[in-house]
């Protein structure tokens, strides 16, 4: 949970200016096959969090993190010979974040890797749909890097929808291969071992970290008011899967870096449902269960509601809340035992529940809003979140929308 808010404005300007000068239209019933402008999304958040259980310090120590970032995504389409709609979608987004508990990598420096850092990670899909047979197939790739990591994806994915319309299949396989630094905290890295720090990271070894994720999706129109969908996303993770400047104290008093199996089964499976209470009421509702093999279990349920005040305004309350066990190997501050294959004192992992609610509000109307015809909609959001280890966090969060 994090993202941005501050640029979507500018964005949308510059967005909506271009498309007026090139004189972009909609062509898709067009005898011309040409590529044309379908839809353009920008995103800006802030995000805010405290607590004292960084994983950094052991388990314990502040968890004070702030992030800022922004995103765009930009569809074109156009029709090839036999009447296919081929589609094209660039996303990027990019995230700024200062992290207290990071720049306790090496206390006796400034210049700790990650205590401020970027994220950027952008990605292109294709998709080609036959209407005629209800086929659709995609690709995509992507790109995700920060100082201590990068991170290169690729995948597939393949619908199929009914005849009348009422039920889709889907199907997605994404495999990402990542490598990380080896950045170890100061007082556990052997003797001429570089800091970590961006002056001083030549030498540090990469290690890697690959990711292999499905998903299987079945949604159905029951009636006029309701809709399902089921999925499930199971998954598979080797290599690195601990995070090396994670400090983990044991009960004799001895320090170690944080250990964890280098492999991991996931398997979710959830539940959507959208009511549809008459014209002014939509409800959306979402539960999942989730188990692995490192003994993790979790329960996720979440409901909004949507209120149209009015044909071009409404107001979104939302609320959700998840249940977790920790996974086997993980022990607070000081409880690890030194015999144990793995450890880790990462709060992320460990028993807890928590709640986030918020409220939303969205504007849209076929004319445009400002006067500007192709400006859609806007949408801004705000969520509390607090989790029962004493981690709170705020997001705040504006969405616009051009077509």
């Amino acid at each position: 949970m994090k993202k941005l808010v501050l640029s979507a404005g500018l964005l949308a300007f510059l967005w909506t200016s271009s498309l007026k000068a090139q004189g972009v239209a909609d062509t898709l019933t067009s005898p011309v096959r040409k590529l044309t402008f379908e839809e353009a999304n920008f995103v800006s958040s802030y995000y805010s969090q405290t607590g004292n259980n960084a994983a950094v310090t052991g388990g314990t120590g502040s968890e004070k993190l702030t992030d800022v970032g922004g995103g765009f995504n930009v569809t074109f389409s156009m029709l090839d010979r036999k009447s296919r709609k081929n589609s094209f979608t660039l996303d990027a987004s990019i995230e700024k974040y200062t992290s207290a508990s990071s720049d306790q990598i090496d206390p006796a420096t400034v210049s700790s890797a990650s205590r401020t850092d970027e994220h950027f990670y952008p990605s292109l899909v294709w998709s080609r749909k036959n209407e005629k047979t209800g086929h659709t197939f995609g690709l995509s790739a992507a790109y995700s890097t920060e100082f201590d990591y990068k991170s290169y994806g690729g995948g597939l994915f393949y619908t199929k929808t009914a005849p009348d319309n009422n039920s889709e299949f889907t199907a997605r396989l994404n495999v990402f291969l990542d490598t990380w630094k080896i950045i170890l905290p100061a007082e556990l890295r052997p003797e001429g071992y570089p800091t970590g720090a961006r002056e001083d990271s030549k030498g540090i070894p990469y290690k890697p970290r690959n990711s292999y994720n499905l998903s299987f999706g079945y949604s159905r129109v029951i009636n006029p008011d309701l809709q399902l969908m089921l999925m499930v996303d199971p998954s598979y993770q080797e290599g690195l899967l601990s995070t090396p400047f994670h400090r983990v104290y044991f009960n004799d008093n001895s320090l170690r870096v944080e250990k964890l199996p280098g492999k991991r089964m996931k398997l979710p499976a959830s539940i959507r449902a959208n009511y549809f209470a008459g014209d002014r009421l939509v409800l959306r509702s979402f539960y999942r269960f989730y188990a692995d093999d490192w003994g993790m279990t979790a329960h996720t349920a979440s409901l909004e509601t949507v209120f149209k005040v009015s044909p071009f305004f409404s107001v979104t309350p939302h609320y959700r809340f998840n249940a977790q066990t920790g996974i086997d190997d993980f022990a607070p501050y000081g409880e690890s035992s030194p015999v144990s294959e793995y450890y880790t004192s990462d709060f992320d992992l460990s028993k807890f529940s928590s709640h986030f609610a918020g409220l939303g509000f969205r504007f849209s109307t076929p004319g445009g809003i400002l006067g500007v015809s192709s400006w859609k909609s806007m949408e801004l959001r705000y969520g509390y979140y607090g989790r029962s280890t004493g981690l709170k966090a705020h997001i705040v969060s504006l969405s616009v929308q051009f077509r």
